[in-house]
């Protein structure tokens, strides 16, 4: 059966980048002395004996980040991200990734290996140090993930002679196994990055710096005895279990070639199940990206990839090979700035991918990939380790790796509220994703706009909407809170304290209202609202032109609106929990505080530069907007947004003092009164949520709450509370309660 001209006869349609991508990241944890560090797996991380996303590779301090599998290059390098985003901030504050495949000066007894409670994997460890030696196994590297598509394949089937889809499925697998083989050297020539070894890792110094020390003689390689045959998978199968079975080879994944076929634990079982997808090795990390690998160089290696398969498969597969791997060893370990052996074929590799580019029309992206890549074929500088050997400084990297790694540690911890990759998603939502990513919870996104996430370990699946709205609360029960008279009604029939007030739901009926509120201290809102939108607040009683302006903000809002009371004292923000209140924020309204020279608007614009500001709930705190409603309040005070305030002299912009509004966040959980918290869950508890917040007018908080004398009123429930504002907070220590959320949801596995 013939596997080549399949995709030459293909259609134009035919879905040729439909893959699916999965990427694997080693890298050593080093400590401030710049060595590699001593210290065990980072507790944070939870369990790594079942953790689908950091692992320990060889050595305690090498850690592995996986990525679950993904649909595009992008959206693997995105989830890539996160993960390595999470795995610094779980480490030791003063510990970074060591940003390069070889590792720094070290002697074997500094690589501990992973103390993991598996024995089996322990020893077979042990082995893989006394037969390469420890030292070996500290260089790091990136794997590849590739799956063709189901689509693509089944319709290359049809088109095929093959009676067999399993059997047509591993052939194809096989020739791109084979072809991948043929011409690694291509991709070594240009992603190698591993061009020096620091003294004391080789026996013998190199007269010279070369391309890949980790894709050469003197890296991941099996003993010389070691000979397995990709000319036919049954005669692959039996090679590697006939090395297993004489001990030459301890496990069948010991066998370190570039490329290994996956989808089984054990390789007899592709003959019968097929191969699943490859995993292609042989990338060094790229030192010059906090993610160890660029968006291009994974989409230029999925078209690579594609145009093996294009390229006609060698008759003589095993003596083809044996060649090709000499001359991959040849160009390892060439200098970096020479160009490439005329034995090496470019041509056939470059015309392959314009033919798939052409053939397949695919976009003006994959083009300008093929461009770059025809210039880093004549320019060997533009190539990886062409821009590293620039940087050497006596025949060493430790420098560049120190700068980079301490480089690569600041921006990790820049912005810690929020996940790298994520930070379009709602902050809550972002910090909840950190944490089952932390914590080995199986995560997927089922609707970013949405917020919606699937959380699952094993057989027990959470589904999440915007951070805490979870199967723990019954349906009606966000319902009942996003209404503010049902709210009042409930409480107010469990014996809460609430503000009275009336209902309207048309501006006329509200405007007759006006004689009844004329002189008293009023705030107009939407029936239904969150984030604090569409409230204003008279607390010395408003003008009819005030009030009707007030009416129009809050009908904007919604179809319905309530005039209340206005309580007089301090907001707060009581975040309950299942029961308990686990955090307590004073919440202070937008506001500036003049200095004698700038103007409002101008005060307005400096408080905003603050680096937890932000828009859309993406930030611990909100920008200040100057709208009418700010305007408004400037006006009752007498102020203009051009006014210049006196140095020391306070402008409200805002009455209400949402957070989401522009309000400065203060935690006082420690400080409040126990009977208030236990007061706000009551109030939960008598509305039925597992999360609420309750936002609780207190004139003196230095007096406790009773039940005759509650000393205070509940101004509102919120169904779906902001976490994010507990937790990064202007002033004060601030409360985890994401992580309080995972462990509730799953405390099988949340110590």
């Amino acid at each position: 059966m013939n596997m080549n001209h399949l995709l030459q006869q293909a259609p134009k349609n035919l879905p040729i980048l439909q893959a699916r991508f999965g990427l694997e990241r080693e890298s050593l944890r080093m400590n401030t002395k710049h060595r590699i560090a001593q210290t065990a797996h980072p507790e944070k991380l939870g369990s790594r004996e079942f953790h689908p996303y950091i692992q320990t590779d060889y050595s305690e301090s090498q850690l592995e980040l996986i990525t679950p599998v993904s649909i595009s290059t992008k959206e693997a390098r995105r989830v890539l991200g996160a993960i390595t985003d999470v795995a610094y901030r779980s480490m030791n504050p003063d510990e970074y990734l060591w940003p390069l495949s070889m590792p720094p000066q070290a002697r074997e007894d500094e690589i501990r290996i992973a103390q993991l409670e598996n024995d089996y994997e322990y020893r077979y460890r042990q082995g893989l140090g006394q037969r390469y030696g420890k030292l070996l196994q500290s260089m790091s590297g990136i794997h590849y993930n590739l799956e063709l598509g189901a689509d693509l394949i089944t319709q290359l089937f049809e088109a095929s002679n093959y009676d067999s889809q399993i059997a047509f499925t591993n052939d194809l697998y096989l020739k791109l196994a084979q072809q991948f083989l043929r011409y690694r050297w291509f991709l070594t020539y240009l992603y190698g990055a591993s061009v020096v070894a620091e003294k004391g890792f080789l026996q013998e110094e190199l007269a010279h710096p070369v391309r890949s020390l980790r894709n050469s003689s003197y890296g991941y390689v099996n003993s010389s005895d070691i000979h397995v045959s990709f000319a036919d998978l049954e005669t692959y199968v039996q090679d590697i279990e006939h090395y297993v079975k004489t001990g030459q080879l301890s496990a069948e994944k010991e066998f370190y070639s570039a490329v290994r076929l996956r989808g089984h634990k054990h390789n007899r079982d592709y003959l019968t199940k097929g191969i699943r997808y490859l995993e292609f090795r042989c990338f060094d990390l790229n030192p010059f990206d906090f993610l160890a690998i660029s968006q291009e160089t994974l989409d230029t290696v999925h078209l690579f990839a594609l145009a093996l398969l294009w390229i006609d498969r060698p008759e003589n597969v095993d003596d083809t090979l044996l060649t090709a791997a000499r001359l991959n060893n040849q160009i390892a370990l060439s200098h970096p700035l020479t160009p490439l052996p005329e034995e090496a074929d470019t041509q056939t590799i470059l015309d392959a991918m314009q033919a798939v580019v052409s053939h397949f029309q695919l976009d003006e992206t994959y083009q300008e990939l093929l461009e770059t890549v025809k210039q880093q074929v004549a320019h060997p500088q533009l190539t990886l380790s062409g821009q590293l050997v620039d940087r050497l400084e006596g025949h060493s990297l430790e420098d560049l790796g120190r700068k980079q790694g301490i480089n690569f540690h600041e921006y990790a911890w820049s912005a810690p509220y929020a996940l790298k990759g994520y930070e379009n998603m709602e902050l809550s939502t972002q910090m909840l994703m950190f944490d089952a990513l932390q914590k080995g919870i199986n995560l997927e996104i089922l609707d970013e706009e949405d917020q919606f996430l699937k959380l699952w370990h094993k057989d027990h699946v959470e589904y999440v909407k915007n951070g805490n709205m979870t199967s723990k609360d019954n349906y009606v029960v966000p319902l009942a809170m996003a209404n503010k008279t049902v709210t009042k009604k409930i409480l107010a029939t469990a014996g809460f304290p609430v503000p009275a007030g009336a209902e309207f739901s048309s501006k006329t009926e509200a405007l007759r209202y006006y004689g009844q509120i004329e002189k008293s201290a009023i705030v107009v809102k939407p029936k239904s609202t969150n984030f604090g939108l569409g409230i204003s607040i008279f607390q010395d009683g408003a003008s009819l032109e005030d009030y009707e302006k007030a009416l129009d903000i809050a009908f904007a809002e919604d179809t319905q609106v309530l005039v209340e009371e206005f309580i007089a004292g301090t907001e707060y923000r009581f975040f309950v929990l299942d029961g308990k209140c686990e955090a307590v924020l004073l919440r202070v309204a937008a506001n500036v505080v003049g200095d004698g020279i700038h103007t409002i608007a101008e005060l307005v614009d400096i408080k905003n530069q603050d680096p937890l500001r932000g828009r859309d709930h993406r930030s611990p705190l909100e920008i200040i907007q100057l709208g009418d409603i700010e305007k408004l309040m400037l006006n009752q005070q007498g102020y203009q947004p051009d006014t210049v305030l006196e140095a020391g002299q306070k402008a409200e912009l805002r009455g209400n003092s949402n957070i989401s509004t522009g309000g400065d966040s203060i935690d006082v959980t420690d400080q409040m009164d126990e009977s208030y918290k236990q007061l706000a869950a009551d109030m939960a508890k008598a509305i039925g949520a597992w999360t609420c917040g309750v936002d609780l007018i207190i004139p003196d908080s230095s007096l406790p709450s009773t039940k005759d004398d509650p000393n205070c009123t509940c101004i509102e429930l919120n169904f779906n509370p902001s976490m994010y504002m507990h937790t990064y907070c202007y002033q004060g220590p601030g409360q985890e309660l994401t992580p309080k959320i995972i462990a509730k949801l799953f405390p099988e596995i949340i110590s």
